[in-house]
């Protein structure tokens, strides 16, 4: 794919172009990069959305689900009319008709242990917007092997969190940023997290933290701002309130 703006794309882009903190090289990051995107749900309706519109080259999406009513609520990128199918095939259509300069790879398959590796060489940026932490650890675990940045977040009922995961490099101090298992050193007792279908959540929540994930892979791209490595965005939303905790390598 060629980097080069075309004239559609220099007026698309315009509001991205002027600011000097992106301008039309920044612009060519986005339309050069390779993000894939765990899970067309909840946080990957947004995160696809926003990525598209912002002129992200080439996403691959992570889903082997199929849309159902009670999805609509909070994935923004199927409609009505999709439920019954592929998540992947929903999500591929929606991006389309957004950003038709966006190439969309899917892949319909639960994401594990053995495919991991090989899928997430191929792109430049990880966004996981999974819902379980099998996939979680699998995700993380990948990325750090191939020294690919994660963007992770999690919802849950009201509030939610966003970290960018580059245990790969050192930090400013000179020591070395912290991963996956340094925030959480092993998953929970199966049963203790319900889920979203047994707890509920709120839809917008999911919209607030998506395009959170999106802003920071944004920001990954063209090298602009401070990713949230080592740190922990925490959000709750009935309070209205943002908070960061710090976090290192154990």
């Amino acid at each position: 794919m060629t980097t080069t703006l075309t004239a559609d794309e220099i007026e698309r882009y315009a509001r991205h172009i002027v600011l000097p903190e992106v301008g039309g090289a920044g612009q060519q990051k986005l339309k050069q990069a390779r993000v894939l995107v765990i899970g067309a749900g909840g946080l990957g309706a947004p995160v696809l959305e926003y990525l598209a519109a912002a002129g992200v080259g080439t996403l691959g999406i992570v889903d082997d689900d199929t849309v159902s009513l009670s999805n609509l609520q909070r994935q923004v990128i199927h409609a009505t009319d999709a439920v019954g199918k592929l998540k992947t095939d929903s999500a591929r259509a929606a991006i389309a008709r957004i950003n038709p300069n966006t190439a969309v790879e899917t892949h319909t398959f639960r994401l594990s242990a053995d495919n991991a590796p090989a899928l997430v060489a191929r792109y430049d940026i990880v966004v996981d917007g999974s819902d379980n932490f099998e996939t979680r650890y699998t995700v993380a675990d990948a990325c750090a092997s191939a020294r690919k940045p994660l963007v992770h977040a999690a919802v849950g009922r009201f509030d939610g969190s966003v970290t960018v995961l580059k245990p790969f490099e050192v930090g400013k101090d000179g020591k070395p940023n912290p991963g996956y298992r340094d925030l959480f050193p092993e998953a929970p007792p199966p049963g203790l997290v319900p889920s979203c279908a047994e707890a509920g959540v709120l839809g917008a929540l999911t919209g607030v933290v998506g395009t959170l994930q999106a802003m920071e892979a944004i920001k990954l791209i063209t090298g602009i701002g401070e990713p949230l490595i080592g740190r922990l965005l925490l959000y709750d939303a009935l309070a209205a309130r943002f908070e960061t905790i710090r976090y290192s390598r154990r």
